[in-house]
């Protein structure tokens, strides 16, 4: 018989896993405030899921009137409509942000979080733009929050790739950064060479000017502003970007190979849950545990899982 459990999970596909609601934050007790939690911060109650779908909208809408006031024609033709749509926009995620803290139990965890201080400073430059002209192409920094539709369509197989992508690159933290310091010496190197075999008569002013040129022309970028003149410096600058070619290729390789390593001991490991927590219908909480079969906050019996 276990032998026959172990045959099948082999043979059934990695499910993405479900994030739970941010717990940290502090569950109110049932009332107002919990009904109001449960639409602002869970995404598998249908009230929830609309709210942050709408939420996702009024960010690309605003996003969307920031840059068309940055065109001058729109701005001198639709400049005050656009005016109140950002003023619009800007106290909907003032009463959002406010919606947030008071509807927690520790408010102070959620504004010194990521978000918390990605949502204050997407309200913040509205209003500086009063004291500030200017100011206001800050705003795009609301593009980060979009990083919410993640949860809101339960995209999790990119959020755990995402999660892989994050433990690959710190666990090649240390090759990456050796192989940083090799490219920054051969750029100082070449750099230095190319500044006395050019001089400043071509362009090449000083040895960081000629580390700037060695940089471009490594990365194959070849902006044109400065180029060798001489014999020896052409040469320089074909070796330089035929260097340029195998060194992008290096941290990709790195990379790469610590993903397949992480994604080959997570198959060989422990099992995983291979089902998301569901959500309690009589209140909505979500984050159940698999084998639950009653709510953990009202105690209403949980509805019996489809089969696979």
């Amino acid at each position: 018989m276990k032998a026959r459990t172990s045959r099948q999970q082999e043979q059934k596909p990695d499910r993405p896993y479900v994030p739970q609601a941010p717990d940290s934050y502090g569950k109110p007790p049932p009332g107002l405030r919990r009904h109001l939690y449960d639409i602002i911060f869970e995404a598998d109650t249908p009230a929830g899921r609309r709210f942050d779908i709408g939420l996702v909208c009024a960010i690309m809408l605003s996003i969307l009137v920031v840059v068309l006031d940055s065109v001058p024609k729109l701005h001198a033709d639709y400049g005050p409509v656009l005016d109140v749509l950002e003023w619009s926009f800007t106290l909907l995620f003032t009463l959002e942000y406010i919606a947030r803290l008071a509807c927690i139990v520790r408010p102070w965890r959620y504004a010194t979080g990521f978000f918390g201080v990605i949502d204050l400073l997407a309200v913040l430059p509205t209003y500086f733009s009063l004291l500030v002209p200017g100011s206001g192409v800050l705003l795009d920094i609301r593009i980060l929050r979009l990083l919410r539709v993640f949860r809101i369509f339960k995209l999790t197989l990119y959020i755990e790739e995402y999660t892989r992508l994050g433990e690959a690159l710190s666990a090649s933290g240390r090759k990456i950064a050796v192989f940083l310091s090799v490219v920054l010496m051969a750029i100082l190197i070449l750099g230095t060479l190319m500044y006395v075999v050019e001089g400043p008569t071509n362009g090449f002013t000083s040895i960081p000017v000629a580390m700037y040129w060695a940089t471009v022309t490594m990365t194959t970028v070849g902006y044109g502003d400065i180029t060798p003149h001489t014999h020896l410096g052409k040469a320089i600058a074909s070796f330089m970007m035929l260097l340029g070619w195998g060194i992008l290729a290096v941290p990709t390789g790195i990379v790469t190979a610590e993903m397949s390593a992480r994604r080959n001991d997570r198959r060989n490991g422990p099992a995983r849950a291979l089902v998301a927590p569901r959500s309690c219908e009589a209140c909505g909480s979500a984050g159940h545990d698999a084998g639950a079969r009653f709510c953990k906050d009202c105690g209403a019996a949980l509805k019996a899982r489809e089969a696979a």
